[in-house]
This record gives structure tokens, sequence and C-alpha cells, in this order.
């Protein structure tokens, strides 16, 4: 059963950012955009983990959602306002950004953790109960049913055992 489904909905397309670039006066020096968040994610023991690199990131700005069962995470990395600054080169991208994730049934959501930590964003799903793995008894189908020795217990009248008899 798969764990999650990885979509990206916000990849902002060049013209963002060079609207962006104008916006700040930046011309000429196009920060790329960022496809999403780079993410890694695995599962160990009974929790599902996503790791989300997030450098240059208010902790404040980061959002985490689940609707159901999708995952949203959403963050935005700030313009830095310097006055006077002619930019030669602008790199890194700016602005807000946002991954959806699509969990799987088998995760227990309503115990979900997220700390962000040295720019990176790490999210704990531990499995839910009712999916974790167990041991099943098998029994032979090919084995002979034990019989079951029952007592009857019961009161005997002697209308009964003449009809009985007849």
């Amino acid at each position: 059963m798969a764990m999650l489904t990885a979509y990206d909905p916000l990849a902002a397309p060049s013209a963002s950012f060079r609207a962006l670039d104008q916006l700040t006066g930046r011309t000429g020096a196009t920060a790329h955009p960022l496809a999403g968040m780079p993410m890694d994610a695995y599962k160990v023991g009974d929790n599902f983990v996503a790791h989300f690199d997030l450098p240059g990131v208010d902790p404040d700005s980061i959002d985490v959602s689940v609707e159901g069962a999708q995952l949203t995470i959403t963050a935005e990395r700030s313009v830095p306002q310097l006055a006077n600054a002619e930019w030669a080169i602008a790199e890194r991208p700016y602005g807000r950004y946002s991954r959806q994730l699509v969990l799987g049934k088998s995760l227990d959501t309503d115990r979900l953790e997220a700390r962000y930590h040295d720019g990176v964003l790490t999210v704990s799903i531990p499995v839910a109960e009712k999916a974790r793995a167990r041991k099943i008894t098998v029994t032979r189908a090919d084995a002979p049913a034990k019989p079951e020795h029952r007592t009857i217990e019961g009161k005997s009248t002697e209308s009964t055992n003449r009809a009985v008899e007849a």
C-alpha cells in the first residue's frame, strides 16, 4: 500500500519570478523558480518520516495542515529588503512555497508531529495501529475437527418414555 503520493501545486513559472524581480528592482538578475520543496521520505519502524529543505525560511511562516488524507506544507522565504542595493546576481528563490502529499490510509494523521531545525522541516507520522504488521495464526484446513463432547441434561417423564417406545 502506498504511504504517499507527491504533488507540487505551486511550482511557479518563470514569469512570476520576472514579475518579482521587477517589483524588487532586481531586473536582469532573475532568480530561478523553485520546483518545490526538496524532500526525502522513508519509513522507519512504525513511523513514516519526511524531511523538507526550507533554508532561510522564517519558522513562523511554516504551515502544516492535514485535511482528510492530504498533507499540505506551506512556507515563505521573504525577499531581503536592502536599501540602495543593486543586485548583481539573484539565484536564491523567494516567495511562498507549497507542497502537498496524499497520505495512505495506513497512517495515523491525528498523531502527526512537525519540527523545524537548521532549515529542515521534519514531519513524522506513525503508522495506524490497525495497519501495523501482526502475527496471524494459521490453522490446518485438512485436519479433522475435534469432536465436541456435550452433556445434555434433562428430566425424563413416563409419558415421554412411552411415546418413544411406541
